[in-house]
């Protein structure tokens, strides 16, 4: 099993530089990084980490920068968004740098979308909250219309984009689907509470699913497959256990039921708090 870790990357941590450079050198997997543009003060919204919301919210590097510093310094490790909110973004600009990241990473790269939990935080963006998981369908619906080799148009309820030349292109295949235009990009994970309305969406435009956590999987995988088995998919989603606090157990219940990487949390600390932690885990790789 692979093991990738999670971190709140902030001014006050670890730099992306020296934690991208010990993963590597430890042998670990990969690195995830979350994404909050901002935390408004007036925030009304419950936060599912619980209140009073950690300072690492409000401080989060952004995660295509961060990972970009992360990419330079190493050739093995990869890299993520562990979530992007999409719907916070134009995409146009967001294909682009996705796309950018993804080629200078040599296909290192996953993005990771969620859907957001803070309603303020959206609404400074334009959000309407109702319409969100629709919006984020539509925005990269249009940027894999970006990614696309050939100049490719796209019209959606939420944007549209002429048909253009636009590289770098990201570099992973293509994946096929049955009765449906082939997924193109980099791998694409929908973060998020199981349910039938996003294993539908799993199913019908990502690659897997990142369970927050990592609980309850013995009675969500059954539904998941189901629901990518109906959408015409061949083969099986990716699944991928997200902030995962490890134990052996845990990593063991995790391969018995078939999967192949997780991603373990790290403190959103300074340097000697996360490689204390980087020590704690190694244990299990």
């Amino acid at each position: 099993m692979r093991i990738a870790t999670t971190i709140f990357l902030t001014d006050e941590t670890i730099s992306p530089v020296r934690l991208a450079r010990e993963l590597e050198q430890r042998g670990f997997d990969g690195l995830y990084l979350p994404e909050h543009t901002h935390i408004p003060i007036s925030r009304e919204t419950p936060s599912p980490a619980g209140d009073p919301l950690p300072r690492e919210y409000g401080r989060a590097l952004d995660p295509v920068v961060a990972l970009s510093q992360a990419a330079a310094v190493t050739e093995r490790i990869t890299l993520g968004t562990g979530v992007a909110l999409v719907a916070e973004h134009d995409p146009i600009a967001l294909a682009k740098q996705v796309a950018t990241l993804d080629f200078l990473s040599g296909g290192r790269f996953t993005l990771g979308i969620g859907y957001g939990w803070n309603v303020e935080e959206a609404a400074d963006h334009g959000v309407e909250w109702s319409t969100r998981r629709e919006l984020v369908r539509d925005r990269l619906a249009l940027m894999r219309a970006l990614w696309t080799e050939e100049p490719t148009a796209y019209d959606g309820r939420f944007g549209s984009v002429r048909a253009s030349w636009a590289h770098p292109k990201p570099l992973r295949a293509p994946r096929t689907r049955e009765g449906a235009e082939p997924l193109v990009g980099p791998r694409v994970l929908i973060g998020g509470g199981a349910g039938p309305k996003l294993f539908a969406h799993i199913a019908e435009y990502a690659d897997g699913w990142l369970p927050i956590g990592g609980g309850g999987l013995t009675e969500a995988l059954p539904a998941l497959h189901r629901a990518w088995a109906d959408a015409g998919r061949h083969g099986e989603p990716e699944v991928v256990p997200y902030a995962v606090r490890p134990s052996a157990g845990k990593l063991a219940h995790y391969a018995e039921l078939g999967l192949k990487e997780v991603v373990v949390g790290l403190p959103s600390a300074d340097e000697a708090e996360v490689l204390r932690a980087l020590d704690a885990h190694a244990d299990f790789l």
